[in-house]
């Protein structure tokens, strides 16, 4: 056996878990193509080359989904997230989605995904979200059934849709009762809304038990991971790109032992990242922060967990030990039960 293909054996089998990925990211052709045809919704968009997608009458096909998907900068991939969303309108869908992302899951060796619902989106498209939920947690149940893997939800703001639409997601949250949402964070464009328009309501969210993530430092500088972590009390930072840029408050998170949530393929494809040998991931591990990978939205940045586990060996010189660590660090920075916890950690040192 090569030393390629015997990682390609161990990265598969290493237990992992993974916390930031999009449930709305996680469609694949197939199954949007599926959606389109249960959903007559036009594909509005002022770029040229998507301009034969957008008759309405025309269900998308495999080919069209993939070429959606094929964006090479952020308005495109906002663009695909928003012809996904537009394409979810019943509580089947919702449980479609959700059952196929645990398949999914379970080929990767994924054994617990604390997965991020845009609720922000649902609330904005004025659809009740009680029945879409109930359709969430079907597929959520069979799929821990059928496959072994665990989930349990995050539910996301938008930004740019300001506070108040937060405070609505916090109190949707909370309304569910539901023991599988577990946390709060807000998404979105950095650029058009600070940290310091929501450290009320992550302080209701924390308030009412709520875990807290947020997506920080992708498309601005690293004082907006440091609004996240003074201001909102984030527990996990999602994506932290531009943390390199201040050692001082690496240091920090390395000290006061937050995690990192890494995304590699999305930081490229997004254009947050030109290169992959120059991603900071192997300057935060090498400077002992607790860095996971995960895949955002694996279907529109065309990537598997797995897939970022090799290319942080490919490209940024992870061994298999290093790569072990990570998947430690993503069952320790998970918001699972300690038991489970425990299990999975002596089973992954194995």
């Amino acid at each position: 056996m090569t030393a390629d293909t015997a990682l390609l054996e161990f990265i598969p089998a290493l237990p992992k878990a993974e916390l930031h990925l999009h449930l709305e990211g996680s469609v694949d052709a197939r199954t949007l193509s599926e959606l389109s045809a249960r959903h007559s919704t036009p594909l509005t968009t002022t770029n040229e080359r998507y301009r034969d997608l957008e008759d309405s009458s025309r269900v998308l096909s495999e080919d069209d989904v993939r070429a959606l998907y094929a964006y090479t900068d952020f308005t495109g991939f906002l663009l695909a997230f928003k012809v996904v969303t537009e394409r979810l309108g019943t509580p089947e869908d919702y449980e479609l989605i959700t059952y196929r992302l645990c398949r999914k899951l379970a080929a990767e060796g994924v054994r617990h995904a604390e997965v991020t619902v845009s609720a922000g989106v649902i609330l904005w498209r004025r659809q009740e979200f009680a029945p879409l939920f109930e359709g969430m947690e079907r597929g959520r149940t069979r799929g821990e059934r059928d496959f072994g893997v665990t989930l349990c939800w995050i539910l996301d703001a938008v930004r740019q849709f300001g506070a108040e639409s937060a405070r609505e997601v916090v109190e949707l949250a909370v309304s569910l009762e539901a023991p599988s949402v577990v946390g709060f964070g807000i998404g979105g464009d950095e650029r058009r809304a600070g940290p310091e328009l929501f450290t009320e309501v992550f302080a209701e969210a924390r308030a009412h038990g709520l875990h807290l993530t947020c997506h920080a430092g992708e498309t601005t500088g690293p004082e907006s991971i440091r609004g996240a972590l003074d201001l909102l009390k984030a527990e996990r930072i999602g994506h932290a790109l531009t943390l390199v840029e201040d050692a001082a408050l690496l240091d920090r998170c390395v000290r006061e032992e937050v995690p990192l949530e890494i995304c590699l393929s999305s930081n490229l494809r997004t254009g947050g990242c030109a290169d992959l040998k120059t991603h900071p991931l192997r300057q935060y591990f090498d400077a002992g922060a607790v860095v996971t990978l995960n895949t955002d939205d694996p279907e529109m940045f065309q990537t598997s967990l797995c897939r970022e586990y090799q290319l942080a060996h490919d490209a940024l010189g992870f061994s298999r030990e290093e790569l072990r660590q990570v998947a430690a660090n993503s069952i320790r920075a998970s918001w699972m039960p300690a038991e489970r916890k425990r299990a999975l950690l002596a089973e992954a040192y194995l």
